[in-house]
């Protein structure tokens, strides 16, 4: 199976560029959209109901910010909006769904760039999430997390790794992070079958970055290590515009 994971930078707006269609025309298993940008009772009905697949929606209290959602051809055991700590609900930044083989986390995990109250909220999330993978990997879980973690995590992982060092989304805190999780027994999947420089996920508009590839690996897949036997790739769909993200594949086999 294939799943797709795409910071979509707003849902209504990558539809409008015509991109959504490059990722239908795959047919993955799953699709996992972050930053929708849209309220979940307000997702357009061609972007709600799309053929062969279920489809699910999270959004915070901030209306045009943050939100995931995620298309699925298979029904899923159980949806929940949250990865069971409520103080971080209220941004609508979480689906977890339980298929046969596995738990799937899809998460727009939050950016640390505005302010230091950001960063420390960032910092805390990624803590408390950390806690729960923790106790899931004692409950002997098969899981999968799949997002934009807002982190690159080694040198290879951007462009200009000396001019970020002193910036949120390549502070030493943030990559120890991932070092963490890491440590804890979750795979890096890209990572697995890929070790090139400059592959990234995302580039700056602004500065028409993409043209020059001057990007960040910031999204990922990570997979609990009882799934290693299961992975047979990791790409990132580099091809696919539309957003200042690509999407990133995972496939895996059960």
């Amino acid at each position: 199976m294939e799943i797709i994971c795409w910071n979509v930078n707003g849902l209504r707006a990558v539809d409008r560029k015509n991109a959504l269609k490059n990722i239908w025309d795959l047919r993955p298993e799953v699709f996992c959209v972050q930053e929708t940008k849209v309220d979940k009772d307000e997702v357009p009905f061609d972007l709600r109901y799309v053929e062969g697949y279920k489809s699910f929606f999270t959004s915070g209290k901030k209306k045009g910010y943050s939100g995931v959602g995620m298309y699925t051809k298979t029904e899923p055991l159980s949806i929940e909006y949250s990865f069971g700590d409520k103080k971080f609900d209220d941004e609508g930044r979480v689906i977890k769904a339980r298929f046969n083989n596995f738990l799937l986390f899809n998460i727009y995990f939050p950016n640390g760039k505005a302010s230091e109250e950001r960063l420390n909220y960032k910092m805390n999330f990624y803590f408390s999430f950390l806690k729960e993978l923790k106790k899931l990997k004692k409950e002997q879980e098969k899981v999968i997390i799949c997002g934009d973690v807002n982190t690159a995590h080694k040198e290879i992982d951007l462009a200009r790794p000396k001019q970020n060092e002193n910036n949120s989304g390549f502070l030493p805190k943030e990559r120890k992070w991932i070092d963490e999780l890491i440590e804890e027994g979750f795979v890096d999947v890209f990572r697995e079958f890929n070790k090139e420089p400059n592959q990234y996920t995302y580039w700056d508009l602004k500065t028409r970055a993409r043209d020059r590839n001057v990007g960040w690996r910031i999204d990922y897949f990570f997979a609990s290590e009882n799934l290693k036997d299961n992975l047979k790739n990791c790409y990132i769909l580099s091809e696919i515009m539309g957003s200042d993200h690509a999407p990133i594949a995972l496939e895996v086999t059960f």
